[in-house]
This record gives structure tokens, C-alpha cells and sequence, in this order.
């Protein structure tokens, strides 16, 4: 029988330190609705084509929209901080995650399972960011 365990802390974080919190939060929200709206364009684009289908302005609809590709979105995340250099402040892995995340939840919503996903809000109450520790990146003292 495996058993999971879990722990939970509560840090108490100085001024950078928080100020450092806002900043990867607010970029990881930025690259989730980079990437979201670029995929809302490209579906909106085989949209349009497929009603010009049904009116008979186009024969067929052959363009095939991308799905969401969590690989192609990583790499392009260097290509994003060289335009936005904001991004170069915080954790990467922190970015990699959120590309995750929306990856993932494209797939869930092309097999039917979710709803499609929604833009992130700076006024939601819960905001959170993933990462992982390597390095020595993290460190509780």
C-alpha cells in the first residue's frame, strides 16, 4: 500500500521577497493568456473558414488548425523574453509550467472532459504559480 504524505507551510516573505512572488504570478498569468489567445486566433480562423464552407464561398475547409502544442510553446518561450523582458526576471520553470497547464487543459477540452479554458484575472482571489526546486532555487530557512 503506498501512503502519500503532504505538508504545509506557511512562509512569512520579506518586501523583494514578495515583491519577487507578484512579479512571477503576474508573468505566469501573462504567458497562460499569451499563448490562450494565440489559440483562440488560430481557432477562430478555422471558424470562419468552415462557415465560408457551408455558405459555398469555399469548396472545402482543408486548413487544419494546430492544436496546442506544449513543445512548440516551450521553445518559444526564449523567442518571448527576447520581445518581453519582463519574463527574463522570474523563475523559467515557473513559465514552463504555465504553457503546461494550458497544454493540458486544451487537451482535456478537445477530448470533451473540461470546458474550453477562460483568460487568467489579476482580480481572482486565489492566485498561484508552480515550480520546482533545482539547484537550490528554493530554500526554507
Amino acid at each position: 500500500m503506498i501512503v502519500n504524505k503532504a505538508f504545509k507551510f506557511r512562509i512569512y516573505p520579506n518586501k523583494e521577497q514578495i515583491e519577487l512572488i507578484n512579479k512571477t504570478i503576474g508573468c505566469s498569468r501573462f504567458v497562460f493568456n499569451f499563448f490562450l489567445g494565440k489559440q483562440k486566433e488560430k481557432d477562430a480562423y478555422w471558424y470562419i473558414c468552415e462557415e465560408m464552407r457551408q455558405n459555398g464561398q469555399l469548396l472545402v475547409n482543408d486548413w487544419k488548425g494546430e492544436f496546442l502544442n506544449k513543445y512548440e510553446t516551450v521553445k518559444a518561450l526564449p523567442h518571448l523574453k527576447k520581445h518581453y523582458t519582463f519574463l527574463k526576471e522570474v523563475d523559467s520553470i515557473t513559465l514552463q509550467k504555465s504553457v503546461e497547464n494550458l497544454a493540458d487543459s486544451y487537451s482535456r477540452y478537445y477530448k470533451k472532459q473540461n470546458k474550453e479554458p477562460r483568460f487568467k484575472s489579476k482580480r481572482k482571489p486565489v492566485q498561484s504559480y508552480t515550480t520546482k526546486q533545482t539547484n537550490g532555487n528554493i530554500a526554507v530557512t
